[in-house]
């Protein structure tokens, strides 16, 4: 199968797979009203990749079929722009909101694919080979995937693992003769509900002995034993005009329960080995997936910037401190664009003839777009101020009565009508204040981990890297004008 269309992936959803919200069990996610406006964007963005076939597919070279870029394994610079240009396409249509959009773990399992020659160590060669083979059928199929790479938080005193007697982590309970037995539960599943596939994979270091909780694999949705349990859905039926994000970009995050899932032997990338299960993540993941975040973070602080601008136009904001608002705004967008200009430049070969982007621009990126995220909210709230709330809907514009009053006294400055003020201020907090607005605000907190072990981290490379110090010249300079003033003068 070629790359697919939106109705093509909407008819692959329709599988059987568990999913529960509000303890109702959903029967078809794809005519679950507080689903379906998210399962439409998705496959929307697969219609966008025909729509910019020439920017968005490539010929595969095994098949010769069209396919989306995404699932290229990069072996140049030029690679790494193409793939760039592409992942633009899907970032600016959800304007940055839909974080895991399919190509996130695309570009994900094509990094690792790509990388088979860290993951075939410590005789793990079956795993390494399956992982490649399994890529590439992703490719093939078009498939959308999540992951799944954190374990439930249950007693922070103890530790994940240790939790309910080491029981509650997704572990290895058995061996078939087809394949593994896994038990446990896995947080927090972004579009799990809307996806073909969870993948599972390093996301956090473990223990060397922690050998049953190494495991790596894929696994269909609707796989016997899979539950996926939803939170509360963000979603509504408002019209486009009074909640444009809502209805469309609620991608739902959902518990996993594991509850003895079968994985056949081909689909196991790690079983137990903690030494590869360590490494994975050690060597290029960064520079390889950063490229697929920032493109998508920077679509939506310039889209955040854009908005505010729009709306502090239509009410003439333009005193000092407004304008030392925008500029906070267009400076996180515009760091965030240098930043991915400059890791692109720099890509490189990893190994195994992979490139990735250059990670060091990635690295001091990674900490800070956690903090920049709240503070755009944070900056929407002060501009928008009570303009937020003052915002009839669209049927009370439609209402004959009311118009004439609306278009009197919710009228804008510089030739903005009503109806487009009271648009761009819904559409504002749509973003920052709704309840998916809250959500998202959570997401970009976490989504890159924790910004204070990022910064430790950092660190810790920096002071591994630094091969030539700036302090030391400078010392030397001093000592010796110490000496020179200690020596004896000569007449």
């Amino acid at each position: 199968m070629a790359a697919r269309t939106g109705k093509e992936y909407i008819s692959g959803l329709r599988d059987g797979r568990e999913v529960w919200i509000g303890g109702q069990r959903v029967s078809d996610v794809t005519e679950f009203e507080p689903f379906a406006g998210a399962v439409q964007s998705v496959a929307g963005l697969y219609d966008l990749q025909h729509d910019h076939a020439g920017d968005c597919l490539f010929a595969h070279p095994e098949t010769g079929e069209l396919t989306n870029i995404s699932h290229l394994i990069p072996r140049s610079r030029e690679d790494i722009a193409r793939r760039g240009t592409a992942l633009a396409h899907a970032a600016r249509y959800s304007v940055g909101l839909l974080g895991r959009s399919p190509d996130y773990v695309n570009v994900s399992l094509a990094g690792h694919a790509g990388r088979s020659d860290i993951w075939s160590r410590n005789g793990n060669e079956e795993g390494a080979a399956n992982l490649v083979r399994f890529q590439a059928d992703l490719a093939r199929d078009d498939l959308a995937l999540t992951h799944a790479i954190i374990r439930p938080t249950v007693d922070k005193g103890i530790g994940d693992l240790a939790a309910a007697d080491g029981q509650m982590a997704l572990h290895k309970v058995a061996d078939t003769a087809e394949g593994i037995v896994v038990r446990g539960a896995m947080v927090l599943s972004t579009l799990a509900p809307f996806s073909d596939e969870v993948a599972v994979y390093p996301g956090q270091p473990l223990p060397k002995d922690a050998h049953k909780y190494a495991i790596a694999f894929s696994t269909p949705i609707a796989s016997p034993g899979l539950k996926l349990l939803c939170r509360d859905a963000f979603s509504t039926d408002m019209a486009h005009f009074d909640a444009p994000f809502s209805g469309r970009f609620d991608e739902q995050d959902a518990f996993l329960i594991f509850d003895d899932v079968e994985i056949p032997r081909s689909r196991v990338f790690i079983d137990g080995n903690t030494e590869v299960w360590n490494a994975a993540m050690m060597n290029g993941w960064t520079a390889n997936i950063m490229q697929q975040t920032t493109i998508r973070a920077e679509a939506k602080l310039r889209f955040a910037y854009e908005l505010v601008s729009r709306f502090c136009k239509s009410i003439n904001a333009s005193d000092p401190r407004t304008k030392e608002l925008l500029g906070e705004l267009w400076t996180y967008a515009e760091m965030t664009r240098a930043l991915l200009v400059a890791a692109e430049a720099g890509a490189r070969e990893w190994g195994n003839g992979i490139w990735f982007c250059d990670e060091r621009p990635f690295r001091a990126l990674r900490p800070t777009l956690p903090q920049w995220f709240p503070r755009v909210n944070e900056i929407i709230k002060l501009l928008g101020s009570h303009n937020l709330l003052a915002t009839p809907s669209e049927a009370a514009f439609d209402n004959p009565e009311l118009r004439p009053l609306l278009d009197k006294y919710l009228q804008g400055a510089n030739r903005f009508d009503a109806k487009e003020r009271v648009r761009l201020f819904r559409a504002a907090w749509d973003f920052a204040g709704t309840a998916l607005g809250g959500r998202n605000e959570l997401y970009e907190r976490f989504y890159l981990g924790s910004a204070a072990r990022s910064y430790q981290l950092d660190h810790d490379v920096a002071q591994f890297e630094l091969s030539e110090s700036l302090v030391d010249p400078l010392l030397r300079i001093a000592e010796s004008a110490e000496k020179d003033e200690q020596a004896p003068a000569f007449l």
